[in-house]
């Protein structure tokens, strides 16, 4: 299937839905060789592309009441409100090894969506040395305001779902006729502008191209929302989604409603697995 694009949209804790339905795909030993992660896409796709089924999920639920993890107390220490040593660091290497063998032979190209804080736009980066390149899965996660600014060579970045938080042109761009999307959030759901942008204003005002971005992100994220159901009716894109609006928020402790939505994505790739393969023509 080297001629078709898995798009993993980001969406904070709302992406324990992507790892219920990465999941069934590695139930049904169904890999992609095209993958494109928006911020906690990109997290969500390095357990699936390392075929360590299950790890996404206790990442995500295993930690909760570790503040190094992710806390209000780590924002203050560190500047990251994920604790980034904890979460590329100690838990890949120690608590929750990572299979990096396993990635580095992924017979397939990976990137992690960022946005270059400096010229506001977004930049696609090829994870080839798992090891080295998890500082851009870093980056692509890094939400403003509750986290640093990650540098990579001589530039600096932040969350990719700024400036392309579903990445669907760029993936026809490189050249996949067909693209099969996990979103994280509800049919009816239509992005509005943000209320922190003077928040944004002060605290970025040294990039102005960023700010620019964030302005308009809503403009950008709706328009592709639509460019989306184009391609569905043209039968160009498989869209995997909740049906109903997501109660869980960015940033969610609660365990069981994380439970509960990881078996909703699960089971909602479960249902629609046989329109899946035609669409695939695995069938």
């Amino acid at each position: 299937m080297r001629d078709i694009g898995l798009i993993l949209e980001g969406g904070g804790m709302r992406g324990i839905y992507t790892a219920g339905v990465l999941d069934f795909f590695l139930d049904q030993d169904l890999e992609f060789k095209n993958c494109y992660g928006v911020s906690a896409g990109s997290c969500h796709a390095c357990s699936y592309i390392s075929r360590q089924r299950g790890r996404a999920y206790a990442i995500s639920v295993d930690y909760l009441d570790d503040p190094r993890y992710c806390s209000l107390k780590s924002l203050i220490q560190t500047g990251d409100m994920f604790g980034a040593d904890m979460c590329y660091h100690l838990i890949p290497d120690e608590l929750n090894p990572y299979d990096y063998d396993t990635v580095d032979k992924y017979d397939g190209t990976f990137y992690a969506v960022v946005t270059n804080i400096t010229t506001g736009k977004a930049e696609y980066i090829p994870i080839k040395d798992s090891r080295k390149d998890i500082i851009a899965i870093q980056a692509s996660s890094s939400l403003p305001l509750l986290s640093r600014n990650v540098k990579i060579g001589d530039n600096e970045y932040l969350d990719g779902g700024i400036a392309d938080s579903i990445p669907i042109r760029k993936s026809i761009q490189d050249g996949h006729k067909k693209n099969v999307l996990i979103l994280t959030r509800d049919p009816s759901y239509r992005k509005s502008p943000n209320k922190l942008l003077p928040i944004l204003d002060r605290k970025y005002k040294e990039y102005p191209n960023l700010v620019k971005q964030m302005a308009r992100r809503h403009i950008h994220y709706n328009n592709t929302l639509d460019f989306i159901e184009k391609e569905k009716e043209a039968g160009h894109a498989f869209v995997i989604q909740p049906k109903e609006p997501v109660k869980i928020r960015r940033i969610e402790k609660d365990k069981e409603k994380l439970k509960s939505l990881y078996e909703t994505g699960y089971q909602d790739a479960a249902n629609c697995y046989e329109d899946l393969k035609k669409f695939l023509e695995l069938s």
